[in-house]
């Protein structure tokens, strides 16, 4: 069929959407919720049989869906209405939830329900359930309301409260006001649901050394205490501790509170904001070893079992700043150096990465000298994996990756993937020719000619095709647990197959051969040479995109290598 995705941005749930109806034979166009007008003509261009909605923020015109079948997914369960679903499921301990694809009518979400797919509801932020669980239901729930539409056969269901299983109800948006921690009062487990709730957006208003902020994120800590609740007791690589009434939580990142006709503001990590405030605050570090036994806040854990090394890394929105990449190239360094025969590397569950930090970039005084310092600890990190020649490595992604964050990927022996995840492998439309060793890792994989359609293309792609030309190795299905626990069985394997030694053997002459035929150092030197120009040569596209992405300036149209209609991949 031909389907046209409207939706308010191209973000995660969107892109696998798009990924797994392009996989069934679809043909596929985008068009960002920009105005009805951009709409209206996205439609007399397509001219498609069904319209389908997977993030929307804002009414399509009834001049469409009254003429044609438009699907909306609501990340709901049946009956439920309104603009903060996740919000109040996280608020109110929901311990089951659902996504259901409704059909357009006047009244939001109100519409005949096509398909409605329940799920259990983690203790975790609302942007990674929704990256997970929610997108994990939301395509079983399109794939299934697809199908029913092209089998001509079935009839949505109306709306009905009456019905057993219409158990949701029509929510207002939450506001600040029912968000607001109570420091004096609130307890650990309280502050904690209000943190996620808002992880990602609007965040949590509150004050801090005099000033207002938005906190984003929140994890429990299982030591430090503190006499006064609210009071900030320890920092650790960018995060910040708070005392609560029974305990402490960590805070990853603060956003401050725009000023009224004040420059747009954007999340960054917590100490970098209050830097001028914590002069008597305490570093408290933690080794990877000792988070991994502990319920605390670490962007890094490490153990083992048996002969494999687990090395979890896990940033909040995938980006890896500067101290960020080299914290975790000494953390690799020292599982590198233990005495294991396969080391696996990425997050439990998310995002693997999706490369440098743009926020932080943005944040700091020189953005193009942060640029450069950010990809070359980027490099330097690929390189260590590059040139591990005793163990075997495998890249784990139960979640999404892009640009540098997957050529990271691409750097390990193995690369396994999760089949929910949505891969890009490009830098593109960040106006970067990109580094981390992509011009040596991609078309070793997939040739030069698919390394150079995936590079400018510039589309997603996903688990399934990734596997088909050789960007992974090996995928697997299930939630992230279960995943988790197929990387673990495999890794185990792998460490006692017979034929480890011989792999490790080939391991070491082919990366001879290849360092005599090219040098290591060699692409790194052009692709740096490259970016160096994309960093500071004038007229270049990058600062005014990374600014524009960083602040969430509204696009002017749809990317042009969207609007098409793109059948299998």
């Amino acid at each position: 069929m031909r389907i046209l995705l409207i939706a308010t941005a191209f973000n995660s749930l969107t892109q696998r959407v798009h990924t797994e109806l392009r996989e069934r034979g679809h043909q596929v166009a985008v068009q960002l919720a920009l105005g009805d007008e951009q709409m209206r003509e996205a439609v007399a261009r397509v001219d498609p049989e069904l319209i389908v909605c997977p993030m929307l923020t804002r009414a399509v015109p009834a001049d469409i869906w009254s003429t044609r079948t438009v699907l909306i997914v609501h990340p709901g369960p049946k009956g439920d209405r309104g603009p903060s679903s996740l919000d109040w499921a996280i608020t109110e301990s929901a311990r089951h939830w659902g996504v259901t694809v409704l059909q357009a009518v006047e009244e939001m979400d109100a519409g005949d329900i096509w398909a409605c797919v329940e799920f259990p509801v983690p203790d975790r932020g609302k942007s990674e359930l929704y990256r997970g669980e929610v997108a994990d239901a939301a395509v079983e729930a399109v794939l299934l309301a697809v199908q029913r539409y092209e089998g001509g056969l079935f009839t949505p269901e109306p709306l009905d409260y009456a019905r057993p299983d219409v158990r949701g109800e029509l929510r207002p948006l939450l506001r600040q006001e029912t968000r607001r921690i109570d420091w004096q009062q609130d307890d650990t487990a309280t502050v904690l649901r209000k943190l996620r709730a808002a992880d990602s957006q609007p965040g949590v208003l509150d004050e801090l050394y005099g000033r207002e902020f938005f906190l984003h994120g929140g994890h429990p800590e299982d030591e430090l205490r503190g006499p006064e609740p609210g009071a900030v007791l320890a920092t650790r690589d960018g995060a910040i501790c708070r005392a609560t009434v029974d305990g402490a939580v960590w805070i990853p990142q603060l956003r401050p509170r725009r000023t009224p006709g004040g420059p747009v503001t954007f999340k960054l990590p917590a100490a970098t904001v209050l830097a001028d405030e914590l002069h008597r605050v305490r570093e408290v570090p933690v080794t990877p070893e000792q988070a991994a036994r502990r319920d605390t806040w670490s962007e890094l854990r490490y153990h083992e079992d048996g002969e494999v090394g687990f090395l979890e890394f896990a940033y909040a929105g995938g980006a890896m700043g500067t101290e960020q990449c080299r914290r975790l190239l000494a953390a690799y360094r020292a599982a590198a150096d233990r005495p294991t025969s396969v080391l696996v590397l990425g997050a439990p569950r998310d995002f693997y990465s999706n490369g440098i930090h743009l926020n932080v970039i943005e944040g700091s005084a020189f953005p193009a000298l942060e640029s450069w310092e950010n990809i070359n600890a980027m490099d330097d990190l690929v390189e260590a994996i590059l040139t591990t020649d005793d163990k075997l490595t495998v890249a784990a992604l139960a979640g999404n990756a892009a640009a540098g964050g997957l050529m990271l990927a691409l750097a390990a022996d193995e690369v396994w993937c999760r089949e929910s995840a949505v891969l890009n492998p490009h830098y593109r439309l960040m106006g970067l020719y990109g580094s981390e060793y992509w011009t040596y890792t991609l078309p070793a994989r997939v040739g030069a000619e698919q390394a150079e359609r995936l590079t400018t293309e510039a589309l997603p792609v996903g688990a399934a095709h990734a596997r088909r030309i050789g960007l992974v190795d090996r995928t697997a299905g299930g939630d992230a647990a279960e995943f988790r626990r197929w990387t673990a069985r495999e890794a185990a394997r792998l460490a006692g197959s017979p034929e480890l030694t011989g792999r490790l053997v080939d391991k070491k002459r082919r990366r001879a051969e290849d360092e005599e035929a090219e040098p290591l150092a060699a692409y790194r030197a052009e692709e740096l040479r490259r970016m160096h120009g994309n960093f500071y040569r004038a007229g270049e596209p990058y600062h005014a995109l990374r600014r524009d992405f960083v602040r969430k300036a509204c696009p002017a149209a749809t990317p042009e290598h969207l609007t098409g209609l793109l059948g299998r991949p």
